[in-house]
């Protein structure tokens, strides 16, 4: 959804205001504009400003909460096929100014598996921002750890947010670029 589209809020609901990143409670009844959504959140405009709210309060835009698809798994999995389930995990994580994932976009800087026990594994991630003052760093940063958590074999999840090298455009896929006009 990328609409546009003017939701009435069915219940108060605590959002993050963009780009600041600041908790704030939006209050029943208010007219909500959704602007994006992807990667199970919405960047709503109220009132002018621009807030993050989670998927799992879908209800309160009067919209169904999905749960979270369970990942496929028959058995044990190899560091290889986990690496690449994360990857796709990470795919599904996005600034809520962009519409782009932050894989795409080149905020990922490492991943690295270490295994803790019999299919069970710890996930160490380096990402950045796009500006290093950015608000929505944290909510970012959870948004990941969250998503590397709903990986079965995932027992630990770590995200630092890392400022060496700075990031840039060059940093971006080309499908990123041509996405945003940029190419």
């Amino acid at each position: 959804m990328n609409s546009n589209e003017a939701k009435t809020l069915t219940r108060d609901v605590e959002a993050a205001v963009v780009p600041v990143g600041t908790k704030v409670t939006l209050q029943k009844g208010g007219l909500a504009y959704v602007m994006q959504s992807l990667g199970g959140s919405y960047t709503v405009v109220v009132n002018g400003n621009m807030f993050r709210i989670d998927g799992k309060d879908a209800d309160a835009l009067g919209l169904d909460v999905h749960p979270k698809p369970a990942a496929a798994t028959s058995g044990p999995m190899t560091q290889e096929q986990l690496e690449k389930q994360i990857w796709e995990a990470l795919k599904t994580c996005y600034d809520p100014e962009i519409p782009v994932n932050i894989v795409d976009l080149g905020l990922i800087y490492d991943c690295h598996l270490t295994s803790v026990g019999e299919n069970s594994f710890k996930a160490d991630v380096k990402m950045t921002l796009t500006a290093p003052g950015c608000g929505m760093g944290p909510a970012l940063a959870q948004d990941v750890q969250n998503k590397l958590m709903s990986l079965e074999p995932i027992d630990e999840a770590n995200v630092e947010l890392v400022w060496d090298p700075p990031w840039n455009q060059s940093m971006m896929t080309e499908a990123a670029k041509l996405q945003l006009g940029l190419m």
